[in-house]
């Protein structure tokens, strides 16, 4: 008997039209759980042998949204969605708050496979057995504002339809793409209820190659049955009581981070990462509470944090622009790293990105890209097509809805920080990946590891297996529950990591009165994480195929992170080369990796991966090893 979940996934072919139900072996949720690692196992099944002929943004490419073990019973709701990335050539295992993944298990699925392109723009419908693909040609073109109210009416009038005689059913949860993603920006997040956003990875390209506006699920069904209810009831009440606790987190949520990363940690991205250190006050938090927020508890299915807050601007420039806190990483990126501090202009940026469907953290670090590129004379107004400087909210809108529609030098940065440094690094005829602050296609999140001050530290991105991913970052010692494979247990699990701090052992705990599987902590560090993380680290390796990346020059952190910082109480702290070569010797050993980065070929078969040895044969062929 499946506990915890169906072992039913919906197969859709995009192309033909044709829906099935395709069954999951309970042996394949035990081995890679759902969600980050079921994705990551799906795709090498069905594409590792032609990994790197495949562009993601081709009909090729597949495109999962999955639920994990624990969607609907831990605490606070999130869905997982897994593909191969347009920015890193890899598996990036991204996940967005949504009732998408409880309405799959009520349902009566574990997830979504998407595969090929329609021929005309589609939205899936799904409500419980009835399962349609419908026509969205009005609804593409349009932003998040201009469509949702919409389309909500509409598949909201088709549950009412099937429901008639059953009473009158709650709205459907919706996931969708803006512009950013019908028009293949690279880093396009998926969206739903307007902020929220699977931002890493750039499905929302993805789903725009596919055709694909919007996925609508509702269930009427009962979640699987569990293992152990009574253990379930025992541990959700010790949960709750500890997450009822978490009063500053509730208060503040992240949006404390705008000041104290940058003024506490001197660990903010200022201005492109030439400084990680200020002490403007405009940026606090209590700014934001005070001007901008309207809703300050704000949180999806089962979540007793409530730490989203919601911002709206009812008077001045940028009146009618909303957004939620904003949170510490659009602060950031969409302040900050801009040199914007003025809370306004910070929730008129943020509401741009969400409307457009873009990642405000890649977002915001190409836009720094480009700032400085200005600023140095690199980049003139005229190839530009904008007066831009630092601080300037209305130009960096213009630049933004360049990108979005790959206008001009637009459709360059549409490619993202990396691609766009390659780019025009042979326009220019000079080396400009140094202003780059990526890590193998992925801007880094918003912590710095220079002050050694923020929970990142120098080895945090350089050996990721979603590189600059700053929700999984590596750390030492390697085989924790802690770094990158906690990350993954909560990718993969389908939880949201603000409500999973209770401890990994109860975390363990919990997962097997769900599932009744048994396992331990050690199962999950020495078998379970890492069989995902060896996997995932092949594909991106793999890469392909326009790019490649190669240990021994990627296996390291954008060059600004090794200049010293300029300012604040921690001025002229930086890291070496020499303390990122040790640190990162030391991750190989402790992995599982040999000398040049690669997983071991007796560890994969240690981890049941045998075959995908073909594979790292592949990659030592092309690295010449």
């Amino acid at each position: 008997m499946h506990y915890g979940f169906h072992g039913k996934i919906i197969d859709v072919d995009l192309s033909s039209g044709r829906i099935e139900i395709r069954d999951i072996e309970p042996d394949i949720f035990r081995r890679w759980m759902g969600g980050r690692g079921l994705g990551t196992y799906l795709l090498w099944s069905e594409l590792g042998n032609k990994w790197e002929q495949i562009d993601p943004l081709s009909p090729e490419n597949l495109l999962l949204v999955l639920t994990g073990p624990l969607t609907g019973y831990y605490p606070g709701m999130k869905t997982a969605v897994v593909s191969k990335s347009p920015e890193s050539c890899g598996v990036v295992g991204s996940v967005l708050s949504s009732e998408v993944g409880i309405e799959l298990k009520a349902a009566g699925y574990d997830g979504i496979i998407f595969r090929n392109r329609s021929d005309k723009p589609v939205y899936l419908f799904v409500s419980d057995e009835h399962i349609e693909l419908r026509d969205a040609s009005k609804y593409w073109g349009k932003k998040g504002s201009e469509f949702l109210p919409d389309l909500t009416k509409e598949t909201h009038n088709l549950l009412l339809e099937l429901e008639k005689g059953k009473g009158i059913p709650k709205e459907p949860a919706i996931m969708y793409i803006g512009p950013g993603g019908e028009n293949l920006v690279r880093f396009a997040s998926i969206m739903a209820k307007y902020v929220h956003a699977a931002g890493y990875g750039g499905y929302g390209a993805v789903m725009g190659s596919k055709k694909l506006k919007a996925i609508v699920v509702k269930g009427n069904g009962p979640l699987p049955h569990v293992a152990d209810i009574e253990k379930l009831k025992s541990l959700l009440k010790e949960i709750y009581r500890k997450l009822f606790n978490a009063t500053t987190f509730r208060t503040w949520g992240t949006g404390s981070g705008g000041y104290n990363v940058g003024a506490v940690s001197s660990s903010e991205p200022i201005r492109n990462w030439q400084e990680e250190w200020h002490n403007n006050p405009e940026i606090s938090v209590v700014n934001f509470d005070n001007r901008t927020w309207v809703k300050r508890f704000w949180g999806d299915y089962g979540c007793p944090i409530t730490c989203m807050k919601l911002s709206y601007i009812k008077y001045g420039e940028y009146k009618g622009a909303f957004s939620d806190a904003p949170d510490y990483e659009l602060q950031a990126y969409m302040g900050t790293n801009l040199g914007i501090f003025k809370p306004e202009k910070i929730v008129y940026l943020s509401w741009l990105v969400d409307e457009n469907g873009l990642d405000g953290i890649n977002t915001g670090n190409v836009l720094g890209f480009v700032a400085e590129l200005i600023e140095k004379g690199i980049l003139s107004m005229d190839e530009l097509g904008i007066d831009l400087k630092w601080g300037d909210a209305k130009a960096f809108a213009k630049l933004i809805e360049k990108i979005v529609n790959r206008e001009g030098i637009g459709d360059i940065l549409a490619e993202g920080t990396y691609r766009a440094a390659v780019k025009l690094s042979e326009l220019k005829g000079e080396d400009l990946l140094k202003y780059a602050v990526q890590v193998k296609g992925i801007g880094v999140g918003a912590h710095g590891v220079r002050s050694k001050l923020d929970y990142t530290g120098p080895l945090s991105y350089v050996v990721s297996v979603q590189g600059g991913d700053h929700t999984s970052v590596a750390d030492l010692p390697a085989k924790s529950p802690i770094g990158e494979l906690e990350a993954i247990f909560d990718d993969s699990a389908v939880i949201c990591s603000f409500t999973s701090w209770i401890g990994f052992e109860n975390l363990i705990e919990f997962t097997n009165a769900v599932t009744g599987w048994g396992i331990s902590v050690d199962d999950w560090v020495n078998n379970i994480g890492l069989r995902i993380l060896h996997l995932q680290r092949i594909l991106l390796l793999l890469g392909g195929p326009d790019v490649y990346w190669d240990p021994r020059i990627h296996d390291d952190n954008p060059p600004r992170f090794y200049e010293p910082l300029p300012s604040g109480p921690h001025k002229g702290a930086t890291i070496s080369k020499e303390e990122v070569k040790e640190f990162r010797i030391k991750y190989y050993n402790e992995i599982g990796y040999d000398e040049y980065g690669l997983p071991k070929p007796e560890i994969l078969d240690e981890l049941g991966l045998s075959e995908a040895k073909r594979e790292l044969e592949r990659i030592k062929e092309r690295l010449n090893i």
